[in-house]
């Protein structure tokens, strides 16, 4: 992918910020200093930079469980700081941002600042070769002082506790701010997928949906019809009887992990239990059966009455041949599942209790 040429700026050093990358902290920094100068802000705190990498890392780390590799202290600082500051995982952005900012907690103002050891100068080394022999110290108070006098024409002058954004850089950064966050997601998703071979869809887990899709679709035109015809269905995790009329459509295992509606993933359940279940992942010895039955009677339902519905198609992705009823094997069903559930829970997905 390629950043927009500007004749007058080193666009090519900017492109080169994430050439040697072994943690998440150079995306996460640039993503911050573009969302402020958006905001009209060219002289930041380093404080509120900080802030807003943790802010912009905490619903792929606390809800998708994505990892972000051992040595990489952002995820840690995430888990920390939800701790700390006994906060919850669907925190707003704009009062998380707010508490980071001027928290009086001694251990968040060290998680926060630990950042400011490497990471503000090791940004702007496409900008300043190391020369010769230079050590790591020396290094740091040279890029220090030279981008102080915006040398190389370097993205922004360091200084103890903020930045100032280089004059010259400004409009470039607002006007192309959205293909320069498209830069920084498209590679943040690579660098994440390499460490998250087997989870699912790693680009939409990086930044929080606005809103959830309804599954209305879902309700109406599969369940539903199912509950018409059965009447009543028990709850796979409580054994309630649930009616049309009382029931919660949920993901077998959580969407926050496969990030999607399929049809093949969803099954109606308790809604008492619903507001508690939260993202654990289902016991495979105890509620797979259940959910099986349910699925295969569900599906011979909708085959018989709507065998035109389209969702019936999404069963393709685990069974390539359903030109009969006869095809919904088990076996294949909990091969496709199981390694879904241990996948999830190696990740950081807790188990019903």
């Amino acid at each position: 992918m390629n950043l927009p040429h500007n004749s007058l700026l080193p666009v090519s050093k900017l492109a080169a910020s994430f050439g040697n990358t072994s943690a998440t902290y150079k995306f996460y920094w640039l993503l911050a200093i573009l969302e402020l100068v958006e905001e009209g802000q060219v002289t930041i705190p380093k404080r509120h930079l900080f802030a807003r990498m943790i802010g912009n890392a905490w619903y792929t780390v606390n809800y998708f469980h994505v990892s972000f590799g051992k040595q990489d202290l952002i995820q840690h600082a995430v888990l920390s700081i939800l701790e700390q500051e006994r906060l919850t995982i669907d925190v707003k952005k704009n009062v998380l941002l707010t508490v980071l900012e001027n928290s009086n907690e001694k251990t968040t103002q060290q998680t926060l600042f630990h950042f400011n050891k490497n990471v503000p100068h090791w940004f702007l080394s496409p900008w300043f070769a190391k020369v010769g022999e230079e050590n790591d110290v020396t290094y740091r108070k040279r890029i220090y002082s030279s981008s102080q006098l915006f040398e190389n024409d370097c993205l922004y002058a360091l200084y103890d506790d903020h930045i100032v954004v280089n004059p010259d850089w400004v409009n470039y950064l607002k006007e192309n701010a959205r293909i320069l966050k498209d830069f920084i997601y498209w590679n943040l998703t690579l660098f994440l997928q390499v460490r998250n071979p087997n989870v699912p869809d790693i680009a939409n887990k990086l930044i929080r949906a606005p809103f959830r899709e309804s599954l209305t679709n879902q309700r109406k035109n599969y369940w539903d019809i199912v509950f018409k015809e059965l009447g009543t269905v028990d709850c796979i995790f409580t054994n309630t009887a649930l009616t049309i009329d009382r029931y919660a459509l949920d993901h077998f295992v959580p969407h926050a992990f496969v990030s999607h509606d399929l049809i093949w993933n969803l099954v109606p359940i308790d809604t008492g239990f619903n507001s508690t279940k939260s993202d654990k992942l289902p016991n495979m010895e105890t509620h797979f059966d259940g959910f099986f039955k349910l699925q295969k009677t569900a599906f011979e339902i909708l085959h018989h009455y709507s065998p035109k519905s389209k969702l019936l198609e999404e069963y393709l992705t685990i069974y390539p041949d359903l030109s009969s009823t006869q095809n919904f094997d088990y076996s294949k069903y909990k091969e496709s599942i199981q390694p879904l559930v241990t996948i999830a829970h190696n990740n950081g997905f807790g188990y019903l209790v």
